[in-house]
């Protein structure tokens, strides 16, 4: 939690996100679920799909963007905390991670 949000999240909105494997889509799936109506999520997978369908890298990302569609950056966010059934974030985090950490595509 610390790392992320407080750490990570408070660092200048242009600052370039990079990640070491290319998970955009799966991980803009699982947002999908915890955000369901989420404009910022369904545009975000909707160009990360395009991206990789033309065989092209989603990274490197913002984390002004990230603040936008990342469950895991987004743990003080009433969607967020709805899904997680609590508004303590540190609490969020630890669902949402073990969430995901079970999740499956297509499993929804």
């Amino acid at each position: 939690y610390k790392a992320l949000v407080e750490i990570l999240g408070a660092l200048p909105t242009n600052t370039k996100v990079y990640c070491g494997h290319e998970y955009t889509v799966n991980n803009l799936i699982y947002a999908e679920r915890v955000e369901p109506g989420s404009q910022a999520v369904q545009q975000k997978l909707a160009w990360a799909k395009s991206q990789r369908d033309k065989h092209l890298p989603t990274v490197p990302s913002t984390i002004g963007e990230e603040l936008k569609f990342n469950p895991f950056m987004r743990v003080k966010e009433t969607p967020v905390q709805q899904h997680a059934g609590t508004t303590d974030p540190v609490a969020v985090m630890g669902f949402i991670r073990k969430e995901k950490d079970n999740f499956k595509i297509g499993g929804r």
